[in-house]
């Protein structure tokens, strides 16, 4: 009986061990999915959603500043997924940043060089402004901690209905000078004056119509700009040591040898260059000669 009972006993410790283990994996996956949820919240915005609004016209821009494990592999994966969507790539400065550099000398011959570095990114794109929410959540997978983030969305409909009326008026009045011209234009001169009119007319309504243009590209195609960074990073290099000029110099007998050698030159050529003056030496024993025996008496 008493087998009986610890036998019960140790299938319900077992029974509880098993049940605690498996709260904590659900907890663990639910804070896995909670953190998933979060990053897509900050990432994507409803002002990044396109709504059928015939009457509402929107530029939209976002800027994002994150942190990722890798710049290199996520400016890659982040231009995948623009192209996928249709956008494009605008601007991308990859650097790497070196914060501090030194050499530690391990043997006669190699140095240990260790230098800490800093790689970062900034990338401009343009996307469709479709797909603005859909390329930020397939961004998440690439955002280890968010910064920052920044989506605007301007209205700017009134703003082309004025241009398209600035632009239809401009034209009218473009259509009366070029009218007059032909029907009461006489003088060289007023001809001229209204020329010039028609032409500030004509440069006036192409300035608007290239406005209208800019606006409806910035409408249709989203601009997005992205700072990526990543932890500050350690390469260490083993060099090799450059040898000092002294381990090319030549032994303590090699160089005096060279020494009596070059002394010896150094004599040769004082004999050689007495020899050279032996007429200036025969004229000075003359002089002395003469002197001693003729003027000195």
């Amino acid at each position: 009986m008493k087998q009986v009972s610890k036998l019960g006993l140790a299938l319900l410790l077992l029974g509880i061990a098993f049940a605690c283990k498996q709260a904590t994996i659900s907890d663990e996956a639910s804070a896995e999915m909670a953190a998933d949820i979060v990053s897509i919240e900050t990432t994507s915005s409803n002002a990044a959603v396109v709504k059928k609004e015939s009457n509402r016209k929107f530029v939209r821009t976002a800027d994002l500043k994150f942190k990722v494990k890798n710049v290199a592999k996520s400016t890659y994966a982040i231009e995948n997924i623009v192209a996928k969507n249709g956008g494009f790539v605008t601007f991308t400065d990859l650097k790497s940043t070196v914060n501090e550099k030194s050499e530690t000398k391990i043997t006669q011959d190699s140095t240990l060089e260790t230098t800490r570095f800093t790689v970062d990114n900034t990338i401009t794109l343009r996307v469709p402004n479709t797909q603005l929410d859909t390329v930020l959540k397939l961004m998440v997978n690439e955002v280890a901690f968010l910064d920052s983030r920044l989506i605007k969305a301007d209205d700017v409909a009134l703003q082309l209905l004025s241009n398209k009326m600035a632009q239809k008026r401009l034209t009218s009045h473009q259509k009366r000078l070029e009218k007059g011209i032909d029907t009461k234009g006489k003088k060289l001169n007023d001809i001229t004056n209204a020329e010039d009119k028609v032409l500030d007319r004509e440069t006036e309504s192409d300035e608007t119509v290239l406005k209208n243009l800019n606006l409806e590209d910035q409408v249709n195609f989203s601009t997005v700009t992205l700072y990526l960074y990543q932890r500050e990073s350690l390469l260490q290099e083993m060099v090799a040591n450059e040898k000092s000029i002294n381990a090319y110099r030549p032994h303590i007998g090699l160089q005096i040898l060279d020494g009596l050698k070059t002394g010896w030159f150094m004599f040769e050529a004082i004999i050689a260059f007495i020899v050279q003056l032996w007429s200036i030496i025969v004229l000075i024993i003359l002089g002395l000669f003469i002197y001693k025996k003729y003027l000195k008496k």
